[in-house]
């Protein structure tokens, strides 16, 4: 039982903060791609790593 409120306490901000996000981002009518393109056609390509391997934006 213990065990499991930590991971509670541990998890849970933020898994909050993930769904507030998603709330905001639907509430706000915005998607990725919408993000994207506010930093113009002149963004520097870079390597990034995410969830667990390295892949390039395009």
């Amino acid at each position: 039982m213990d065990a499991l409120v930590v991971l509670v306490i541990y998890l849970g901000p933020f898994i909050l903060i993930g769904l507030a996000a998603m709330w905001w981002a639907r509430r706000k009518s915005t998607d990725l791609s919408d993000i994207q393109a506010q930093a113009g056609e002149n963004r520097r390509k870079r390597r990034v790593f995410l969830l667990g391997f390295w892949r390039s934006e395009e």
